[in-house]
């Protein structure tokens, strides 16, 4: 008996015979995925619950800060535009460098070719300056 010939006569298990019965496996794993997703969901809402405090009777523990300090004014205070377009654009650039991480790792691939791998970095990195040189003339970079 060859070893290809021990492999071709294993029957296989009476779940997997057709196609009815392995898409019903399949069916089962998503079944169980979106059952314990749904599960984690509420099981973390009903710890957080548990956890939270419920007592309304103390005066202090509804105060942002527990420090003894009361605070002066509205605690609702309004933030300028240039704190948002500076996270805007830290997040934008952050992600970039991921990528770029990311990009050289794939890089030391030996299949890969590696003069287009290069190309599609250099397009990348030109539309990144781009994207810098706009910001900059628009004056989103300095501080008002």
């Amino acid at each position: 008996m060859t070893l290809r010939g021990a492999f071709t006569e294993t029957p296989l298990p009476a779940a997997s015979h057709g196609p009815e019965g392995v898409r019903l496996e399949q069916l089962w794993y998503v079944v169980g995925f979106a059952f314990a997703g749904v599960s984690f969901v509420f099981l973390t809402i009903g710890a957080a619950w548990l956890v939270s405090h419920r007592n309304k009777g103390d005066v202090h523990k509804g105060l942002p800060y527990e420090s003894g300090i009361d605070t002066y004014g509205d605690t609702h205070g309004r933030f300028g535009l240039s704190f948002y377009i500076y996270a805007l654009l830290f997040v934008a650039f952050d992600i970039e460098v991921i990528f770029i991480y990311l990009w050289a790792i794939v890089f030391k691939d030996p299949t890969l070719n590696p003069a287009g791998l290069f190309i599609s970095m250099v397009v990348f990195v030109l539309i990144l300056l781009l994207g810098l040189a706009y910001a900059w003339r628009k004056g989103a970079l300095t501080w008002r």
